[in-house]
């Protein structure tokens, strides 16, 4: 068996909190995905993500998100009452 080594990483509180209960969901601890992430570097050579830069569209999409997150306006009570709000804008 190969030898282990530690990996500290610094990492924002409230994101390692959700990272840690989705993953937990999944049945995989934080140490489980960073290995998998590194594993797949290894493997592929690559980032197992593509990155980019988000264009002008994505980024005004991103931003009105984060503003309508805020203004608690992207929560509905149902499936139904979301689909009718898309309905209602597409309308328009």
């Amino acid at each position: 068996m190969a030898h282990s080594t530690m990996l500290h990483v610094r990492v924002d509180n409230e994101i390692k909190t959700q990272a840690s209960e989705a993953l937990a969901a999944m049945g995989l601890s934080v140490s489980d995905a960073v290995r998998i992430l590194l594993k797949r570097v290894v493997n592929d050579q690559a980032f197992p993500l593509e990155l980019k830069v988000p264009n002008s569209e994505t980024r005004e999409a991103m931003e009105e998100a984060r503003v309508m997150t805020k203004a608690r306006a992207t929560r509905f009570n149902s499936a139904d009452a979301l689909i009718d709000e898309l309905e209602k804008a597409r309308q328009q």
